[in-house]
């Protein structure tokens, strides 16, 4: 299957990073609980605060799915810490939010290097649009082996601003060339849905993330399990 050569036809599939393309509890829980009690100086009543702030259960190491940090930028980490960190200046808070690829592991969602090579075989282009760093976006799909199939990646410090505004997806349309029209958006928050659909792209959810298939439907096209369902879906599409 190749995309069909008309204005309308799906030429470009635009995905989201955290819990679309990689497992956000088991990628983030860890890492989360590791900042805390390193910038915490240990366990105590100072990290239990900030993991309050944060929503997040440092015993379960999961976030809450209300966490206003699941679908945020940097720059929302960084309003919700200051307060707790007020010897600390704006850039050294980021600096610690910087996940280093040393420290941090990605858990792809499963069956994610299959998909990605059957969508690039079948001549799509792909790229993510993220609200984490640009940086940290490559390197995390350097370690989980798929960066060659990604022509563009834009993070919240590419120029474009931050989901659930359009930018970002207007901006990955331009670096790949392709209309609006053409793109998909893929996502398993509000925030990725509703910046797609103000781009003018069709959107797909996906249940990989925290949120739930009745909070995403009235937002997308179509609710998908996982990413690995989306070949199939776009091959129905065009039948």
């Amino acid at each position: 299957m190749t995309p069909q050569q008309t204005p309308s036809a799906i030429s470009a599939i635009l995905f989201d990073k955290d819990g679309t393309l990689m497992d956000f509890q088991g990628s983030w829980g860890p890492w989360a609980q590791g900042v805390i009690l390193e910038i915490c100086g240990g366990p105590g009543e100072k990290a239990e605060a900030v993991a309050l702030a944060m929503g997040f259960d440092m015993a379960q190491v999961r976030f809450h799915p209300d966490s206003a940090l699941i679908a945020g930028t940097p720059e929302d980490v960084l309003e919700v810490l200051q307060p707790h960190f007020p010897q600390l200046t704006r850039q050294q808070i980021l600096a610690r939010l910087d996940a280093d690829p040393d420290r941090f592991l990605p858990m792809p969602v499963p069956g994610l290097g299959n998909i990605c090579a059957a969508l690039t075989q079948a001549g799509y282009a792909l790229a993510v649009v993220t609200n984490d760093f640009e940086a940290s976006a490559h390197d995390h799909l350097r370690q989980m082996d798929v960066l060659a199939h990604f022509s563009a990646v834009v993070g919240y410090d590419s120029g474009y601003g931050g989901k659930p505004a359009p930018g970002p997806c207007l901006g990955a349309a331009e670096r790949l060339g392709v209309a609006p029209s053409g793109c998909v958006m893929v996502g398993d928050s509000l925030h990725d849905l509703v910046a797609g659909r103000a781009a003018g792209m069709m959107t797909v959810a996906v249940l990989t993330g925290v949120a739930q298939a009745h909070e995403l439907a009235p937002h997308a096209d179509v609710v998908l399990d996982s990413v690995a369902d989306l070949f199939d879906w776009l091959c129905h599409r065009q039948i």
